[in-house]
């Protein structure tokens, strides 16, 4: 059996923080260590406790100062946007008929798809990533890219070729047999194998026919433990047209209602204009609203009302994303930054713990993972990061007068990004120390 001691000041969450004072929400020990075997936490706690359980010659990774946490998580990205990141663009639609649809086509090629797999997985553990929800573009070699790749580095991944039929360039179509098809192909090829997790994935339904889209609810009916994840409510214009196409419906959360597409294990990209009805609607099916700040922000698209829909009567499900490449970073720390500043400008407040709740147990519980990935507890895999609130000049100038834990906690998020990221392990296995 494979043990190793990793030492540092470890930091996991137990539930959602109530308040900045709600130390019953989180474990924090200054001199703590996790006590690696076979990729999995097999103790946890205080440094000298946990030193004790080991074994005389446990090889020992001594992280101090540095802050050990739960690997971070991504609940939206699209895997085949790297080089679309940084395309000027008025709105979601031009971005998406401007760049987006063309630079997707290319990954009909099995070796462009395996290329940028590659570095797609090089930046997600560089910037402490280790399990995200992606989409792949409708080619089947880019889901056998991304889930070979994910395969190769040991990582906690959910993804999904996209069923796209319409409105996109030719290149970039499926048919509703087709797209069936060849996802039936890549659940049976991928879904299971290593800790790959297959999702079901109509991009949006501006891009699927109905026939498509119940094409999709078949596929949600004959395997009701995959992941759905979709688009909803981004942008103004995006709604408008949606609603064209689907005129017998209520409203854009209808149509997917309709098509069976709604509950526990549905990620819902974006979510930013919901009308009471809609989140009722979500909130009773338990779907998940995904935060995408940089996006939102990049794009125009809105001010996600992430506070309001948790506090409803009936909250609506939140989770928080980079999604890159309408979003502008790969850096977790960077968005939940952004978020912070868009519950500024909404008049909420959105405190430290929180975020790195969000990024950590939060997005776990989101994916219904908790027991597995988002924590430091036992039995949980060793997926971390460890961070550095001090990698710059800037930010070990501000160290100096910092006195606290949020406060060092909110000026990794003001300020950090990939160089505040010491390492990222998966598995136990240290990743970015070894990348090219």
């Amino acid at each position: 059996m494979t043990t190793k001691l990793i030492r540092g000041r470890l930091l996991s969450f137990k539930r959602a923080p109530l308040s900045m004072t709600d130390s019953a929400s989180y474990v924090y020990e200054h001199d703590g260590a996790l006590l690696v075997a076979d990729g999995k936490i097999a103790a946890a706690g205080d440094y000298a406790k946990v030193k004790d359980e080991a074994a005389a010659d446990v090889e020992e990774i001594d992280h101090r100062p540095h802050l050990i946490m739960p690997g971070f998580i991504d609940c939206h990205m699209h895997f085949p946007q790297m080089q679309v990141i940084a395309s000027y663009a008025g709105s979601l639609l031009e971005w998406l008929n401007t760049y987006t649809f063309h630079e997707e086509c290319r990954f009909v090629e099995t070796d462009h798809a395996a290329r940028i797999a590659t570095h797609f997985y090089d930046e997600l553990l560089r910037h402490g990533t280790t399990t995200a929800a992606a989409y792949c573009s409708v080619h089947k070699a880019s889901a056998d890219a991304y889930f070979a790749e994910a395969m190769k580095r040991g990582m906690c991944m959910v993804g999904g070729k996209v069923m796209m039929d319409r409105n996109a360039p030719q290149g970039l179509l499926d048919t509703p047999e087709m797209g069936y098809d060849e996802t039936r192909q890549v659940i049976a090829d991928w879904h299971g194998k290593g800790r790959n997790h297959v999702a079901i994935t109509p991009r949006f339904a501006i891009t699927s026919t109905p026939t498509q889209m119940k094409a999709a609810q078949t596929l949600a009916e004959e395997f009701p433990d995959l992941f759905i994840q979709t688009h909803l409510s981004e942008n103004h214009e995006e709604i408008r047209y949606t609603c064209e196409l689907f005129p017998e419906a209520i409203d854009y959360t209808d149509i997917y209602a309709r098509y069976g597409l709604l509950g526990a294990k549905t990620l819902l990209g974006h979510a930013i204009h919901l009308s009471e009805r809609e989140a009722d609607v979500l909130s009773e099916a338990g779907s998940v609203a995904v935060h995408c700040p940089t996006s939102n922000l990049f794009l125009g698209s809105g001010l996600f009302p992430m506070k309001s829909l948790m506090r409803r009567d009936k909250p609506v499900r939140v989770a928080v994303a980079t999604d890159i490449g309408g979003g502008s970073s790969y850096s977790m720390l960077r968005t939940l930054d952004e978020a912070y500043k868009i519950q500024q400008l909404l008049g909420e407040r959105l405190n430290p713990f929180e975020s790195f709740y969000l990024m950590t147990r939060g997005n776990a519980e989101a994916l219904s993972m908790e027991n597995d990935i988002g924590t430091l507890d036992v039995g949980s895999t060793a997926d971390l990061v460890v961070l550095d609130a001090a990698p710059t000049p800037a930010m070990k100038l501000r160290m100096e007068t910092i006195q606290s834990l949020p406060e060092e906690l909110f000026l990794l998020q003001t300020m950090g990004d990939d160089r505040a990221v010491v390492e990222t392990y998966v598995a136990g296995e240290a990743m970015k120390s070894v990348l090219a």
